[in-house]
C-alpha cells in the first residue's frame, strides 16, 4: 500500500464552482464538502495544494493579478491550503506545466517537499487524473455534470461520488489492508496509507519561499505562476527546480547553471519514452471550455 503524504486540488469544478475564466473573488463559491475535505486532509498533518489549468491569462480573457485574488478568496474560505500554483498557458502553447502533463503535480510536490509518488491528485476531469499518472502520482476523478461521459467511463474505477469521499476513502485505507475496498482505482490510485509529513518544533503550516515575480506578496509567496522554458524537440521536461532558492526559475532552460548554493531537485526527469496525452484540450460538444 503505498503512503499519502500530500493532497493536490483541482479548483474549478473540484473545490469551487466552476465560472469560466472568472476573474472576480466575489464569484468564488465553495462546493458542497469542499472545505470539510480540505480540513479533513489537514487535521490528520498532510500536505495541502491546489494546481489549475488557468489558460485565460494565455488567451488574454483575464490577468495573472485576476487568477492571484480569485485564489486568494478560495484560499480564505478554504481556510488556507499550503501552495496554490497555475499554468497561465494557452492549450497550444506546447508548456510542460498544462495538465494532462505533469509539471503542476511535480512543481506542486517540490515546493511541498514530498515525492510526486506520495501526492494524491484530485480533480473533475481526465487531464487531472492524467497529469497525476504522468508524475507518478495517484489521481482519483470526481466527476460532476460538466465532466465529458467516455472520461467518467474510462475512469469509472478511479473514482468518487464526491470530493469528501474521495479524502475518506484516501485516508481510510490503512484500515483496509487487504485491499478490499471496491473504490480502489487500479489496485492503488485512491488507497493509500497515511504518512504525514515530519513537522519541526515551532514550524508554521504555511511555507514561504521567495515569490516569483507573478505572485502576490499578501499570499506569502504560496500563490504562483508556473511558467516553464519551452521545451527543445526530443528533449525531456526539466524537473521542478528547488522552489526554496531565492531566484531561482521554476523550469530553468537545459542551459542555465544552478545558482550558488542551489540544492539539486528531488524530482528525477520524465522517462524518455514516456508520451503525455494531450485529450482535454480538445473540445467536446456540450462540455464546458477547457481551463
Amino acid at each position: 500500500m503505498n503512503p499519502c503524504s500530500a493532497v493536490l486540488f483541482d479548483r474549478d469544478g473540484t473545490l469551487v464552482a466552476d465560472v469560466p475564466y472568472n476573474g472576480d473573488p466575489d464569484r468564488v463559491r465553495l462546493l458542497p464538502g469542499a472545505a470539510a475535505a480540505v480540513e479533513l486532509v489537514r487535521s490528520h498533518g498532510l500536505a495541502t495544494g491546489v494546481i489549475s489549468n488557468q489558460s485565460g491569462i494565455g488567451r488574454g480573457l483575464l490577468t495573472a493579478d485576476a487568477v492571484h485574488r480569485v485564489n486568494e478568496r478560495a484560499d480564505a474560505l478554504l481556510g488556507g491550503l499550503d501552495t496554490w500554483l497555475f499554468c497561465p498557458h494557452a492549450p497550444d502553447a506546447g508548456c510542460d506545466c498544462r495538465k494532462p502533463r505533469p509539471g503542476l503535480v511535480l512543481a506542486a510536490a517540490a515546493r511541498l517537499g514530498v515525492p510526486p509518488g506520495v501526492c494524491l491528485v484530485i480533480g473533475d476531469i481526465a487531464a487531472d487524473v492524467l497529469a497525476a499518472r504522468a508524475a507518478g502520482a495517484r489521481g482519483v476523478l470526481v466527476p460532476n455534470a460538466a465532466t465529458a461521459p467516455d472520461e467518467v467511463a474510462r475512469f469509472a474505477a478511479q473514482s468518487a461520488p464526491d470530493l469528501l469521499i474521495a479524502v475518506r476513502t484516501a485516508l481510510t485505507a490503512a484500515a483496509d489492508p487487504d485491499g478490499t475496498r471496491s473504490a480502489s482505482p487500479e489496485g492503488a490510485g485512491a488507497m493509500c496509507s497515511v504518512s504525514p509529513r515530519a513537522t519541526a518544533p515551532g514550524r508554521v503550516r504555511f511555507p514561504s519561499p521567495s515569490p516569483s515575480p507573478l505572485s502576490d506578496a499578501t499570499a506569502a509567496g504560496r500563490m504562483r505562476s508556473c511558467s516553464p522554458q519551452p521545451t527543445a524537440p526530443g528533449r525531456t521536461p526539466s524537473p521542478a527546480a528547488d522552489p526554496a532558492v531565492p531566484g531561482r526559475p521554476l523550469w530553468p532552460s537545459p542551459d542555465s547553471a544552478s545558482p550558488a548554493g542551489a540544492r539539486p531537485s528531488r524530482q528525477g526527469a520524465a522517462a524518455p519514452d514516456r508520451v503525455w496525452p494531450s485529450e482535454g484540450d480538445a473540445a467536446v460538444p456540450g462540455r464546458r471550455p477547457s481551463p
